[in-house]
């Protein structure tokens, strides 16, 4: 019963809403919808959630491994460890977001740019946020505490699919219907290589945030976790040991 309901958790087709408690999420119910005969890891691999979870996995009973740990000292032990820690909550991370609003993944996204050091509030964005006829642009970012200049932002809580030209090409277009040149755009899906190209080559300064840089990002700056321990790797001070 646990496997199976990491597994569901992985795949993103459960949720842990609070502890305790489990529920099936919208791609679960969709996956019910389409009555597989059972549920099992080929159905599973569909979603690139659990694919990541199951490289996750293979690399960290690899890395278990006597022979493999064996060359490795405890500091770099230490350090695999956190690594493959920092790689789970990641794609977590990424299943929780996905399993949200678009509402709560906005101002998720929010909390996120004020923790990276924005100027404003969080009444500024507020305000920006969920206008009707906004163009494409789902808040505005001083970026600076006086607000001398402003970025605009725009968020996609997108699944598998990818974020194409095109969508930039719009973006890029309420920017200028704004009479700006600065804008963010996040999703929690991936950019085409059109996409990459598109801003590589136009004057506007448009940064693009996919799914893995945004997990870093809110892993980085603690927003949507908690620390659950700190270890303090210390070493001799030579100069303290030295004498005149």
């Amino acid at each position: 019963m646990g496997w199976a309901r990491t597994y569901l958790k992985k795949a993103g087709l459960l949720s842990a809403p609070k502890r305790g408690v489990i529920q099936i999420t919208d791609r679960g119910l969709q996956v019910l919808k389409d009555n597989p005969k059972r549920v099992d890891n080929k159905v599973l691999r569909r979603f690139p959630e659990f694919l990541e979870f199951q490289s996750a996995k293979g690399d960290a009973e690899a890395e278990s491994e006597p022979a493999a740990s064996a060359r490795l000292d405890p500091q770099e032990n230490i350090e695999a460890g956190y690594q493959r820690i920092r790689k789970e909550l990641s794609a977590e991370l990424l299943t929780r977001i996905k399993g949200c609003s678009p509402a709560f993944f906005e101002r998720l996204v929010v909390e996120l740019l004020l923790k990276m050091g924005y100027g404003g509030s969080r009444r500024d964005f507020g305000q920006a946020i969920g206008k009707p006829g906004d163009g494409g642009i789902d808040a505005v970012i001083k970026e600076d505490k006086l607000g001398l200049d402003a970025v605009y932002l725009q968020a996609k809580r997108w699944d598998n699919s990818q974020v194409g030209s095109k969508e930039i090409q719009a973006f890029v277009g309420a920017l200028h219907g704004k009479k700006a040149r600065k804008g963010v755009f996040i999703t929690t899906s991936g950019f085409s290589k059109p996409a990459y190209d598109y801003v590589r080559d136009i004057q506007d300064k448009v940064i693009l945030i996919d799914g893995v840089l945004l997990a870093d990002l809110l892993i980085e700056h603690g927003v949507g976790v908690s620390t659950v321990a700190t270890y303090e790797v210390k070493k001799i001070d030579s100069d303290y040991f030295a004498e005149d």
